[in-house]
């Protein structure tokens, strides 16, 4: 399974902040030193180029990015502090999701180690997330004409209501959340098909209904493509989780997943979506897992 990583995606943020930023170079060495990453299989990604971002976010949004940068209003609303490098940052890891959606289409599987970055508008970004790299990534191979069709598989607990607001309406995308029903964002978007759960949802109810429901994305859209956004805030102790989901449960989830995509022989797409375990060792430590479980 091909890889994406670059050193750049960390980035150092203020001491304090709640955005453990360096889980993705924890994930990375920890599936090296597991043995899991080796060099070949490795993909070191560029920028993404303007030209893919535009078929996605607007005009004005993107002069502002790579010209005078955020207001304050929008510097809040994403929660995180704006610089030339953050944008270096996002774009690093919306083309990381590229080359890993190229690599699935190629192999059947690709991973990029961060994106699923779903709270990002075509015109705003909100929820830590700057750019929609799984939007970008499909309105580009859309465009190269390598696939048609794409289903997006969001299981952060917070729902993915910038992906779900870019493809409202749009028959070639179908968009499946299962996330927490009062949780961030307070304003929902419409996703495809939501499965909003309550505050304190545990292993048993989340695979029951995961296993109940993901067979529903396919009754009447066939994809080319599946993208897999495998945020681990749904472990128990997250700071903005609310769930209670073990490891041993997560672990189950992503064999769920892998094993779903293969019994229907579709391409899948993983990527890292959130995690904000107080430790990062240990957000890191459940962001391997879908990895582990894919090298079985």
């Amino acid at each position: 399974m091909k890889v994406s990583h670059h050193p750049d995606y960390f980035l150092p943020l203020p001491d304090g902040h709640p955005f453990p930023m360096v889980k993705y170079t924890l994930v990375y060495d920890r599936l090296r030193a597991a043995g899991l990453l080796p060099a070949e299989c490795m993909m070191i990604p560029e920028e993404v180029a303007r030209a893919d971002l535009e078929r996605v976010h607007t005009k004005a949004y993107l002069d502002r990015l790579f010209g005078p940068g955020l207001s304050a209003a929008e510097v809040r609303a994403l929660g995180v502090p704006w610089s030339p490098r953050l944008l270096r940052r996002s774009r690093l890891a919306t083309q990381g999701t590229l080359l890993a959606a190229r690599a699935a289409l190629e192999e059947g599987r690709g991973g990029n180690l961060a994106g699923g970055t779903h709270h990002a508008f075509a015109d705003h970004g909100e929820g830590f997330c700057v750019l929609n790299d799984v939007a970008v990534a499909i309105r580009a191979l859309q465009n190269e004409k390598k696939i048609s069709r794409a289903l997006v598989v969001d299981l952060d607990v917070h729902q993915g209501n910038g992906t779900a607001a870019i493809f409202e309406g749009d028959a070639s995308v179908f968009t499946f959340s299962v996330h927490g029903e009062r949780n961030y964002p307070a304003r929902k978007m419409r996703s495809s098909l939501d499965v909003g759960l309550p505050d304190g949802t545990d292993d048993a109810t989340y695979l029951q209904v995961l296993q109940e429901q993901l067979p529903n994305t396919l009754q009447d859209f066939v994809p080319d493509l599946v993208f897999y956004l495998a945020g681990v805030d749904v472990a128990e102790g997250d700071r903005y989780g609310r769930f209670r989901l073990t490891e041993q449960g997560i672990r189950e989830r992503e064999r769920t997943i892998l094993d779903w995509a293969r019994r229907q022989g579709l391409p899948l797409v993983v990527t890292l979506a959130g995690g904000y375990s107080p430790n990062a060792l240990r957000t890191a430590i459940l962001h391997c897992i879908v990895f582990e479980e894919a090298a079985t």
